[in-house]
């Protein structure tokens, strides 16, 4: 069974800001540029947000962003 990647949160105990509920891994799909990728971000179990956390948006996810937009 293959896993997609995993982000942990950064440093420190999350929760979600409308539930109050702690954060916990869970699969997601994030959208781009018509595609679609299976990752596991932290999430609330209670009303589905998902944080993205600040390691991976201003890290991965900007080098994946120019590499889908130079094609």
């Amino acid at each position: 069974m293959s896993m997609g990647p995993n982000y942990p949160p950064d440093a420190g105990q999350w929760v979600c800001g409308q539930c109050r509920c702690p954060l916990e891994q869970a699969k997601v799909q994030a959208f781009y540029l018509n595609s679609a990728f299976d990752v596991y971000l932290p999430r609330c179990p209670k009303c589905g947000l998902t944080l993205v956390p600040k390691s991976l948006a201003q890290g991965r996810m900007l080098e994946v962003e120019a590499l889908l937009e130079d094609k």
